[in-house]
């Protein structure tokens, strides 16, 4: 059975309780947002502009910082100490040691007219960094759109003024340093704030297909002919100062055999007039001298020699006139 006495006792301390509860419960909750709203944290890679009733206050740098509470003062973070990336033509999934990339169709990117009136497809990517945070949030509405138009445009009309063989082969260094420099210019033409550190072309590279098959084929070819235009300089290289040696050899021998023979005829003509003149004072004995000379001429390089008359009748008594004792071989035989 309830006590009506209770009753009215619950009743007076809920009128008690309430109006004091209320008010420290929206004292708490207006200390909690005074306290929230009044101080904020800036990263070490961030830089803060805090706007005062929408206009610009200052720019702060990395920590705790204070400010007026209750939306009187905004703060507007930006990522200052950090290297942007947009790719083009191509979206990285996962970047690592092997990067994965995002399936999709990115031609509408990628592939540009050439100078050539041909297709080149070149997919790329720009590094960048924000240098003025104050043009950053206020030129530009659209930051990122605004950078990827202006790249695009820019690429465009360096491979437009270019053969589609230049872009694929030889010219992708020039492309990356002139487009470099191009849109840091037309960056700071619009008042962006950033400033473009790298210009990387991923593949340059004719449209996938029967055109890029063909490519390759020449590709493969022009590689064919290096190799063999290089074999063949090998080849020559080591064939003809080996033929030039060997004529210098065979000139040279031949120019000693000529001066052998030239010596060997002017002592036969000294000897010969040398013999004229004994000839002239005794010619008898000087036949005979020349005859036995003219026999041991003849057979000094045989080891055995057999003398027989012209009419095959009979031998001569001794057998060769090369031996020591010719009297007994002729007794041998």
């Amino acid at each position: 059975m309830i006590n009506p006495q209770d009753n009215y006792d619950l009743q007076t301390l809920k009128e008690k309780i309430k109006p004091r509860l209320i008010g420290s419960i929206v004292a708490g909750i207006f200390l909690l947002i005074l306290g929230y709203t009044s101080f904020y944290m800036v990263d070490q890679t961030e830089q803060a502009v805090v706007l005062r009733f929408g206009k610009y206050l200052e720019t702060t740098g990395p920590g705790l910082h204070g400010k007026m509470p209750f939306g009187m003062d905004k703060v507007y973070k930006v990522p200052t100490g950090r290297n942007m990336i947009e790719e083009f033509g191509f979206r990285t999934k996962e970047a690592g040691v092997v990067s994965s990339y995002a399936s999709g169709d990115y031609s509408t990117e990628s592939y540009m007219l050439t100078g050539d009136l041909n297709i080149a497809e070149v997919t790329w990517s720009i590094q960048y960094r924000i240098v003025d945070i104050k043009a950053w949030l206020f030129n530009t509405i659209d930051q990122q759109k605004t950078i990827r138009d202006i790249s695009q445009a820019v690429i465009n009309v360096l491979v437009g003024d270019m053969a589609v063989t230049d872009v694929v082969t030889t010219q992708r260094v020039s492309v990356q340093e002139q487009s470099k420099k191009m849109m840091n210019e037309y960056y700071n033409r619009y008042g962006l704030g950033v400033e473009v550190i790298e210009v990387k072309l991923q593949q340059t590279m004719y449209p996938k297909g029967e055109v890029q098959s063909a490519y390759e084929d020449v590709n493969k070819a022009i590689q064919d002919r290096i190799r063999l235009v290089n074999e063949g300089k090998e080849a020559y290289n080591k064939e003809i100062p080996r033929a030039q040696g060997e004529a210098q050899k065979t000139l040279r021998e031949a120019e000693g055999y000529a001066a052998e023979r030239v010596n060997l005829a002017k002592g036969d003509v000294a000897r010969f007039l040398a013999v004229l003149g004994e000839y002239k004072k005794n010619p008898q004995v000087i036949r005979m001298r020349l005859y036995y000379e003219m026999f041991e001429d003849v057979f000094k390089n045989t080891d055995s020699t057999e003398l027989i008359d012209k009419q095959l009748k009979n031998f001569v008594p001794f057998k060769s006139l090369n031996s020591s004792n010719p009297a007994k071989k002729g007794e041998e035989k």
